[in-house]
């Protein structure tokens, strides 16, 4: 299917954040048209006739992926954020991080009960992130179609977290 090698368009960094963590970097492969390009079709490929109402998009990389899946796919696209940065009522989610805790919100009101949902993110690591925002999707009562990912980094075992769950990834490391 990919005719492009989307692993050679991201940038490896060494100790990023912190000592000891590879951070794979994928602004190199955003800045390239067709890596760009390649990219949304293999992250949209698996959903296009799924139904999708809405594409739920985890902050930050998730907005850029997400809502161009949405597009690509005939679905509305709804931003989780970190905590205090949307408008109006928004409903929270408390997860735990390897060295602490962290949170995601959505607004109350964003998912209508019964609406098909597809989960976008640029990463799928330890999968505390993604767990949380599946909560989220299924508290206001969102059917969660898939979480769809353009890297797995499959050595964390983020699928642990997500078990039952439809999870596709374009990329393993």
């Amino acid at each position: 299917m990919l005719t492009i090698d989307l692993k050679q368009m991201i940038r490896s960094v060494p100790d990023f954040p912190k000592p000891g963590i590879n951070f794979f970097d994928i602004t190199t492969l955003l800045k390239d048209p067709a890596g760009l390009q390649a990219t949304i079709d293999s992250l949209a490929a698996p959903y296009e006739s799924a139904n999708i109402d809405v594409v739920v998009g985890i902050e930050s990389r998730g907005f850029i992926l997400g809502s161009a899946v949405a597009q690509r796919i005939g679905a509305g696209f709804i931003p989780v954020r970190k905590p205090g940065k949307l408008p109006a009522k928004a409903i929270t989610e408390i997860y735990e991080l390897e060295y602490g805790k962290d949170a995601l919100e959505i607004h109350a009101d964003a998912i209508d009960r019964g609406q098909r949902v597809l989960i976008v993110d640029d990463v799928l690591a330890t999968g505390g992130t993604a767990a949380a925002a599946t909560r989220l999707v299924r508290q206001l009562g969102g059917e969660l179609q898939g979480l769809a990912f353009l890297i797995e980094l499959t050595f964390l075992n983020g699928q642990l977290k997500l078990t039952g769950e439809n999870v596709f990834s374009v990329l393993q490391y």
